[in-house]
């Protein structure tokens, strides 16, 4: 028989059950074993309860239910009626009655054991000198189509008796037998993971309530304790552990490169090549060959067939360092690999497919640059999934000493010298703005190491205490500090161009600045000033006004004669409408 599964009552679903003899079971049958089967006991408390209670309902001898775990190993076995307690339950359902009641899936009913060779024997034990022929009833416990066990009964009877009232009986009572067993297994397995989850939560929330020694910024080549460096490593950290595609946006000299190879150490591809390709170092031709790869003769100077980054760094990570400089032509080539994972090698026609994990690098203001038409919308949007800002030095002041004497140990290993700073020497430096961030760091330690007079270098030994500093000739900040305390230049300072990063991280580059007074276009000392203005910088100015000078000339702080110098020093013309 199936069960209804409609979640009605027994009472009005279920027509009177019959015994053997022809009385009616009542439906209170049913409902009694439900009670037991919803009570929170144990499994085997409540299955030994519902055979005991068995023998109310329909008549038997000794009843068995047996039922196996998942691995198909006996998990529970349980005997009711006479001499229960000392019934071993293969003297109830022999193992090849109930290995038969697995395979078939269907009830058995045997009117006498007596004449079956699966009980014979049995019989000698089990009903020896019964003159009464016995019969066995047998039924499957099912659950989702699955059998978890067996319950059966035997019983004095006779072979012209029918049995069919009490095989329904006993399905019913196998049905609802199993559906308890599969839920006390589900509810066992997310308490099992309940618990684990839970010890999981305790055994971290104990390993981040003692004091560690290993802080989120100890990744080899990345040093400091800031906040603003300690959030860019806590987003790295999750990062690294994902495939997706990351772009780091920060000032020149930030390590953009350092920080790409902490996410490649970190990631699951770790064991796999970190390949990186600056791609503004490269005119296009020899881009689209150093990243794709080229056949023999493709071109000229083609002598053998090679492969290009992207298949190099196959199952790793490819670091694509000034992505903004890449032409709107090669950008059109580049998204179609993001998009598929597939590429064909210069001069060739084969598709290779590559799965990389692609990490970009820019300090250019991709935004503008989208809505200028100098880069692809599909593009930014492809590279741009994960965002990540790395902050300038200057916003972590703390970290700059201890950058120093990182960049000091190493001038140290290299050279065979024995150099420190004193601490007046550490006060000075960490007060500097350094808009060349660490790189720039990194230069005015070594610069200052290799030329002091003595083991423990001094305030006296900085190039900005001797007038010979010309950073102070690149920044200004906006309060109107400079970049180096005590610079003889800092009264010669001249001011950047706002970021084009935004406020906040709005540190320059050296293509990116402007004089701060403006000056006569024959002063020399202006005309040296407006040989690092950007050319690209002075057409977005004169986009963004209309290529009107005048109002290119108030973005840019200058006047609109100078911008016309500028104008025709570059050989830039001039767009009229």
């Amino acid at each position: 028989m199936r069960d209804r599964g409609d979640g009605g009552g027994f009472r009005n679903a279920l027509p009177p059950i019959k015994s053997m003899h022809g009385a009616s079971i009542p439906p209170r049958g049913i409902y009694e074993v439900s009670q037991i089967l919803t009570a929170p006991t144990r499994l085997e408390i409540t299955l030994g309860n519902v055979m005991n209670i068995l023998s109310s309902f329909v008549q038997m001898r000794h009843g068995a239910m047996v039922v196996q775990d998942a691995d198909g190993k006996l998990e529970i076995a349980l005997t009711a009626g006479d001499e229960a307690p000392e019934l071993d339950w293969r003297r109830v359902i022999p193992q090849a009655v109930a290995d038969q009641i697995f395979v078939t899936k269907q009830p058995l009913v045997v009117h006498d054991v007596s004449k079956s060779a699966m009980f014979r024997p049995d019989l000698q034990t089990a009903w020896s000198g019964t003159a009464v022929p016995v019969t066995f009833i047998g039924v499957p416990i099912e659950a989702e189509d699955k059998i978890l066990g067996t319950l059966s009964i035997d019983r004095d009877g006779a072979a012209n008796i029918r049995c069919d009232e009490d095989v329904r009986f006993l399905t019913m009572v196998a049905k609802l037998v199993g559906r308890t067993i599969r839920l006390h297994r589900m509810l066992g397995t997310d308490r099992q993971q309940l618990e684990e989850e839970a010890r999981a939560e305790k055994s971290l929330g104990e390993k981040e309530s003692r004091p560690t020694r290993h802080s989120p910024a100890r990744i080899d080549g990345i040093i400091g304790e800031s906040a603003a460096l300690k959030q860019v490593l806590e987003t790295v950290a999750i990062v690294a552990k994902t495939n997706s595609t990351v772009l780091l946006r920060g000032e020149s000299g930030t390590g953009k490169e350092f920080f790409a190879q902490a996410i490649h150490k970190l990631s699951p591809r770790s064991k796999k090549a970190f390949v990186k390709l600056n791609c503004a170092a490269l005119p296009e031709s020899v881009l689209e060959s150093e990243l794709f790869g080229h056949e023999k003769g493709a071109f000229t100077g083609a002598v053998s067939q090679r492969a290009g980054r992207f298949e190099l760094a196959n199952g790793g990570t490819l670091l694509l360092d000034e992505i903004g400089e890449i032409s709107p032509a090669f950008q059109a080539k580049l998204l179609r690999v993001l998009q598929e994972g597939e590429l064909e090698r210069v001069g060739g026609t084969r598709t290779l497919t590559v799965d990389v994990r692609l990490i970009c690098a820019t300090n250019k203001d991709l935004e503008t640059a989208v809505v200028n038409g100098e880069f692809r919308a599909d593009l930014y949007y492809r590279i741009n999934v994960v965002p990540i800002m790395l902050p300038p030095l200057r916003e972590r002041p703390g970290d700059i000493a201890r950058l120093a004497k990182a960049f000091l140990d190493r001038f140290n290993r290299e050279n065979h010298r024995e150099l420190a700073f004193a601490q007046s020497a550490l006060e000075l430096i960490s007060q500097c703005r350094f808009p060349g961030n660490v790189r720039e760091l990194e230069n005015c330690v070594r610069r200052t190491a290799t030329l002091a007079r003595s083991n423990m270098i001094a305030p006296s030994d900085f190039a900005c205490q001797k007038g010979q500093c010309f950073s102070s000739l690149l920044w200004k900040g906006r309060d109107g500090s400079n970049c180096c305390t005590g610079s003889a230049l800092c009264g010669r300072s001249r001011t950047p161009v706002e970021s084009p990063l935004g406020e906040g991280h709005g540190g320059p580059s050296e293509g990116d600045l402007v004089p701060e007074n403006p000056r006569d276009p024959n002063d020399p000392a202006w005309a040296a000033g407006m040989r690092v203005i950007d050319r690209a910088r002075l057409i977005e100015a004169m986009q963004k006004a209309g290529w009107v000078q005048a109002k290119a000339a108030r973005i840019l702080g200058l006047t609109p004669r100078q911008v016309g110098y500028a104008l025709r020093r570059h050989g830039i013309e001039v767009k009229k409408f």
